[in-house]
């Protein structure tokens, strides 16, 4: 069985959404909290259609808890770990999936804590996607608007641990941040299918 970790889900729909798959799926869904909305929630529901009442879901207090709870501590837990940001250099189609594995996805805003992607820089993975001047016809607008959010970051940046990392090449450069992403919810399907083709899914096989 595979499994998806939601870090700190701000938007509902997408966690129904990413339940439906992995009811479909059979995988298993961890969500991290605290989470930006009620597991009562009629969005969370609606979204879910009636696939949230069959679904495998634990849901962990926060991150150290979620790796307690799943034995992913010491020296060989990482390997089974895939954190999916944008500021990684290898892709989710590069790397090897094996049955038991978690494919970590972090929050709306801000996805993975950085501190999280400094710990573990070989479990990290993006999704290629085409830069912000092909995709973003907008992009100067989209430009000034993240400028602003980051302007009163000040000196912060520096202490980055992602800086620190990134003389080692474990990361894309932080300056080349890039705006466009997709969905949660859509990233997740694609990282989860490849997984599922890997490991043997049924009429998946090559």
């Amino acid at each position: 069985m595979l499994n998806i970790v939601l870090f700190e889900p701000e938007i509902p729909a997408n966690t129904g959404n990413i339940g439906r798959t992995c009811v479909v799926t059979g995988t298993r869904l961890h969500l991290i909290e605290p989470l930006g909305f009620s597991l009562d929630s009629k969005m969370l529901h609606r979204a879910g259609l009636g696939y949230w009442e069959n679904l495998d879901v634990r849901v962990h207090a926060s991150w150290d808890a979620f790796l307690d709870a799943c034995n992913l501590r010491g020296a060989h837990a990482g390997s089974r770990l895939h954190l999916l940001t944008k500021k990684a250099q290898r892709t989710y189609a590069q790397s090897t999936y094996r049955d038991g594995d978690y494919l970590v996805f972090g929050k709306e805003s801000s996805g993975i804590p950085e501190r999280i992607l400094a710990e573990l820089p070989g479990c990290c993975e993006r999704i290629p996607m085409l830069p912000d001047r092909d995709s973003l016809a907008n992009r100067a607008q989209w430009e000034a608007h993240e400028q602003e959010l980051h302007a009163g970051a000040g000196d912060n940046a520096a202490a980055s641990p992602l800086l620190q990392q990134d003389i080692c090449g474990n990361f894309i450069d932080p300056d080349d941040y890039r705006i466009s992403a997709l969905n949660l919810s859509n990233a997740a399907a694609v990282v989860l299918y490849e997984a599922l083709r890997q490991t043997g899914f049924p009429g998946m096989e090559a």
